[in-house]
C-alpha cells in the first residue's frame, strides 16, 4: 500500500476535480473560488495497524497528503491529551466532561497541526516562499515549520496583536509586517502581492492541506473514546479549520469502517464582539456577513468573516449543533476556572469554549450527563500582557 492514498483535490462548492501536483490555492473555475479538499483512494486500512505508530498527525499517514515519509516536516505535532475534567464536572454535575488540551503542541497551539501539513506539502510541491495573514498563533506555527523546511516565511498581522506573537515569528526567522486593520485586511495584502513576490499563500482554507493537519483532532477523539465519538464538541471558531477538518475526518473514518454513522453535535463559539457565525446561524443564512467592527481580546476569535463560513454553517446544521457567543469577561472567567479547577492555563479561546458549555447546559441544549469535549486551542502564556 502506498504511504499516502491521496489521489485528487475537489472543490467544496462546485465539485470540480484537480490533480495533485501543482501548487493550488482555491478553485479556479470562474466565479467559484471554493475551498479545496483532499480526496483519498478507497482502501481497507485496519485501525489497529496504526496503534503502534508515533502519536503525531502522521499516525494516519495513509489518510494524510505527504506521499513520502521523507517529505514530512514535523516538530512532533499532534497527540494532544484528552483530559477528563473531573473537578469542574463534579462542581457542575457533568461527569463526562473532557478537555482536548492543544496547548502542548509545538509553538503552543493547535495551529501546529495545520501548518505542519501545509508546509510539508508546500515544500514537497516546490514552494520556496510562503506567506499568510495571522491573528497570532498561525503566524508562529508557519514561521517555525518554515524554519525547519528552509522556506522563506512572510507573516502579516494586525498591529494590535499581542507583541509575543510578533517576537515569536521573528525568532523563527519570519519577516513580519504589522497592518493597520484586521486579519482579512492582512489577507488582502498577501493576495495582492503573492504573485509578484513568488509567495505561496497558506491562508486558512485558501490552500488544501492545513485542514488535513487539523482533521487529525477528529481521528484522535475517536481513538481516545475507543472508536466512538462524543455527544458534543465545543470549538472556539475563528477561521473554523479545525471544526471543518474534524467533520471531514468523521466522514473518512466512517468510509474506512472505523466508526459508525453517529456524529457529535458541533458547537461553534465566538466572541460577542466578533460573531459573524452565530449571527448567520440564528438568521438561517448560508454565509455570514463581515463583522466590520470586530473586537475581542481573544486574537484567534477576531476573524470578521471566515473564508469557508459556508462549510461551518452547513456542518452546524447537519450536526444539529449550535453557535454561541461569549463576552470577553466571560472568557476571562472561563480561563480562571480551567486553571484553578483543572490546572490548565488556557488561551481565552479555550475559556470561551468552557463558558459556552455552561450557557448551553443552562439553556437545556446540553444534557449534563452527555459526553462533552471542550477544545482548548492554545496556551494562555501568550496573553500575559
Amino acid at each position: 500500500m502506498p504511504f499516502s492514498l491521496l489521489e485528487s483535490l475537489s472543490c467544496t462548492k462546485c465539485g470540480a476535480r484537480y490533480e495533485v501536483g501543482p501548487l493550488l490555492n482555491v478553485c479556479t473555475k470562474e466565479g467559484c473560488a471554493g475551498a479545496l479538499f483532499a480526496n483519498y483512494a478507497a482502501a481497507a486500512i485496519s485501525r489497529d495497524a496504526t496503534a503502534g505508530r508515533s502519536r503525531t498527525i502522521w499516525r494516519w499517514h495513509e489518510m494524510m497528503p505527504a506521499r513520502r515519509a521523507e517529505d514530512i516536516v514535523s516538530l512532533g505535532e499532534g497527540g494532544a491529551p484528552l483530559l477528563h475534567a473531573k473537578r469542574l464536572g463534579a462542581r457542575d454535575g457533568m461527569p463526562r466532561l473532557y478537555v482536548k488540551e492543544e496547548a502542548g503542541n509545538p509553538t503552543g497551539s493547535f495551529k501546529a497541526r495545520g501548518l505542519g501539513a501545509a508546509v510539508t506539502m508546500a515544500k514537497a510541491l516546490g514552494a520556496r516562499k510562503i506567506a499568510l495573514p495571522t491573528a497570532g498563533n498561525a503566524g508562529g506555527a508557519a514561521a517555525a515549520y518554515a524554519a525547519v523546511a528552509g522556506l522563506e516565511c512572510h507573516v502579516f498581522m494586525p498591529r494590535d496583536t499581542p507583541k509575543v506573537f510578533k517576537i515569536e515569528c521573528e525568532a523563527y526567522g519570519a519577516r513580519v509586517t504589522l497592518v493597520d486593520g484586521l486579519i482579512d485586511d492582512c489577507g488582502r495584502i498577501v493576495a495582492q502581492r503573492k504573485d509578484a513576490e513568488g509567495w505561496f499563500d497558506v491562508s486558512t482554507l485558501k490552500e488544501p492541506y492545513r485542514v488535513e493537519g487539523k482533521k487529525t483532532m477528529g481521528y484522535e477523539l475517536a481513538e481516545d473514546f475507543g472508536w466512538t465519538l462524543p455527544d458534543v464538541v465545543v470549538y472556539p471558531t475563528g477561521g473554523g479549520t479545525g471544526l471543518i477538518g474534524m467533520w471531514k475526518a468523521f466522514d473518512e473514518m466512517e468510509r474506512l469502517s472505523w466508526i459508525g454513522p453517529a456524529r457529535p453535535r458541533m458547537v461553534s463559539v465566538q466572541a460577542d464582539g466578533c460573531a459573524p457565525i452565530p449571527k448567520a446561524f440564528a438568521e438561517g443564512k448560508d454565509v455570514s456577513v463581515r463583522e466590520g467592527s470586530a473586537h475581542t481580546y481573544a486574537s484567534g476569535l477576531r476573524v470578521p468573516k471566515a473564508y469557508a463560513d459556508y462549510l461551518i454553517l452547513k456542518i452546524l446544521r447537519a450536526s444539529k449543533g449550535e453557535a454561541v457567543t461569549v463576552t470577553d469577561d466571560e472568557m476571562r472567567r472561563g480561563v480562571n476556572e480551567l486553571a484553578s479547577f483543572e490546572g490548565l492555563f488556557a488561551a481565552p479561546e479555550g475559556g470561551a469554549a468552557w463558558e459556552a458549555v455552561k450557557k448551553l447546559v443552562a439553556a437545556k441544549k446540553i444534557d449534563p450527563g452527555e459526553r462533552v469535549v471542550v477544545f482548548d486551542t492554545g496556551t494562555g502564556y501568550k496573553y500575559v500582557d
